[in-house]
């Protein structure tokens, strides 16, 4: 495992022990209505668009200068993207868990949280903060880990999205019941970008699985590539908050996910 990897891994169970400690607020947002995040990104005739919300990034650095989040969330709706992720480690990513109620208030998309998530507090914390699903990365979870929090977010009523980047992380999540597949085209132990990642795995991902491709999509000729593979949904973060109209490259890579428009 990379270096930064671990890096990130010892401050993520350092932040849970401080939450087990502090504990969770008695009062929640946990009255927010849920959105299927599934059923949001799985539209038939169509490969949708979840549009994050990531400020920096360890590989990248700082992406935007920062700014609410519930406005960018608001631009993201109103271009057409199907659901909205909010990156939310602070450490290294500079994002924040805070806004996600706001953001649930003043959107109707369904919101991932993404994040490193290691332990069951955290999805409770998940669930009390408004997310309708969350992130869930295969290699940096054992079987046993993953199995437990896939349950765990189900318990919650909230959609998992469970990540992998090769056939080792793609059989454990199927063995532990993952329903919904993200396929990483960066590597997390070189940080390198290949949207071949994605055409070589998403053959081996079983029938009735959600397939999510995340990571180096950066135009619409890059979603159009993907709709002979089964992918039925887009996560893309970098490529939105360096645009300078957000908007219309929401609305362009929108545009390339809807079936016949521009297929090959």
């Amino acid at each position: 495992m990379h270096f930064r990897l671990m890096e990130i891994l010892a401050e993520k169970q350092r932040e849970v022990a401080r939450l087990k400690k502090s504990g969770l607020p008695v009062k929640g947002d946990n009255g927010l209505s849920r959105t299927s995040f599934a059923e949001a990104i799985s539209v038939p005739d169509r490969i949708g668009l979840i549009a994050e919300i990531k400020f920096a990034s360890p590989s990248a650095g700082i992406i935007r200068k920062k700014t609410d989040p519930v406005s960018i969330g608001r631009v993201y709706e109103g271009a057409g993207a199907a659901a909205v992720s909010l990156i939310t480690d602070k450490c290294f990513f500079g994002g924040e868990l805070d806004p996600l109620p706001r953001l649930k208030r003043a959107i109707s998309l369904p919101i991932l949280r993404k994040d490193f998530i290691i332990d069951v507090i955290q999805i409770k914390e998940s669930f009390l903060f408004g997310a309708d699903a969350i992130l869930l990365i295969a290699r940096i979870l054992s079987h046993g880990q993953l199995k437990d929090l896939l349950a765990a977010a189900h318990a919650f009523g909230l959609d998992s999205l469970t990540e992998i980047h090769d056939r080792d992380d793609l059989d454990k999540a199927v063995e532990c019941g993952a329903k919904i597949i993200g396929i990483n085209n960066r590597d997390l132990d070189t940080f390198e970008v290949d949207i071949k990642t994605t055409i070589d795995l998403a053959p081996l991902v079983p029938e009735g699985c959600i397939l999510v491709s995340e990571s180096g999509i950066m135009a619409g000729e890059h979603i159009r590539s993907l709709w002979s593979h089964g992918v039925q949904a887009v996560l893309v973060g970098s490529t939105l908050m360096k645009s300078k109209d957000v908007g219309a490259k929401v609305e362009e890579l929108v545009g390339a996910g809807k079936k016949g428009n521009g297929k090959s």
